[in-house]
């Protein structure tokens, strides 16, 4: 009898490695019924379905996955999933006057919800622009359509989201990009609920054997750049850009990264409690 696994994470091309394996039956080879769940209001709607037990793995943004242990989510970092940093293109509405990002300074900030990427990267953003955090002002709006309509309607003055994903609306007149703000640390981990990293050891480690073995292959597929330019309808060139910028690992997130993203969120006032991050980390001792 297959183990179902439900596992969540963002319709985007860095997830594309997990449904080829899903296609060609990896999973089910080992006994495995991986459930998988497209969630495009991105890392703080996975960290709810993590807490409720909808979710026993997701692939989450780093920072999110470290406001949400403040917070109170009980999982750990089973592995480093995306080793290179997220490209954040700061976006306006096309027919708005903004031109800089420096004319976005106290100006309304649209974002997914609460502790998810984009609400916690306006925080490094501002940081980095040398804008005051009080004068930070939110509009929650769920799903990239919605900053779209948000945009156009004014409610918000610009949205943060992944720059190779939203280069179709930028192409097609809809958004004007002002900036990008990488992230200063790798961008995406896998994560495990830690009841379920207890309870499935052997099912959670040949998940990440089976999905290490796609990723590491990932770029050298013949023709995967045509690929993922038909499913995700993003040009040839800006896909090949993007799989020249991008790593996947199949390796632990260091230590150090870890404790350099805590240290940055806890400077921004992000996080709701003190962390450590050996505790953070998927090891027998936090099981």
């Amino acid at each position: 009898m297959n183990r179902k696994v439900q596992i969540a994470g963002v319709p985007e091309h860095f997830n594309f490695p997990w449904h080829l394996a899903m296609d060609e039956g990896a999973f089910e080879q080992r006994g495995i019924n991986l459930e998988w769940t497209d969630v495009p209001e991105g890392t703080g709607r996975m960290v709810e379905l993590l807490n409720s037990g909808k979710a026993d793995i997701a692939i989450l943004l780093t920072e999110g996955y470290v406001r949400a242990v403040s917070e109170g989510l009980e999982a750990l970092i089973a592995q480093e999933y995306i080793a290179t940093p997220l490209l954040w293109g700061v976006h306006v509405d096309a027919q708005s006057s903004f031109t800089t990002q420096a004319e976005l300074v106290n100006k309304k900030a649209a974002i997914s919800r609460y502790g998810s990427g984009s609400h916690l990267m306006a925080f490094v953003h501002a940081k980095d622009m040398a804008w005051p955090q009080e004068a930070l002002q939110f509009e929650v709006v769920n799903t990239l359509d919605g900053a779209v309509q948000a945009l156009r309607d004014k409610q918000a003055d610009y949205f943060m989201w992944e720059k190779f994903t939203t280069q179709p609306l930028v192409d097609q007149g809809v958004f004007r990009r002002v900036g990008v703000c990488p992230t200063p640390w790798p961008c995406f981990v896998v994560v495990a609920r830690t009841d379920f990293a207890r309870d499935e050891p052997g099912v959670l480690a040949d998940v990440l054997e089976i999905i290490n073995g796609y990723t590491s292959e990932f770029k050298w597929i013949p023709s995967i750049d045509r690929t993922l330019s038909n499913h995700y309808k993003q040009t040839l060139a800006d896909i090949r850009e993007w799989l020249s910028l991008t790593r996947w690992s199949q390796e632990q997130l260091n230590k150090e990264t870890l404790v350099k993203v805590i240290y940055t969120l806890n400077e921004l006032n992000r996080l709701a409690n003190k962390l450590r991050a050996e505790n953070m980390l998927l090891n027998p001792r936090n099981l």
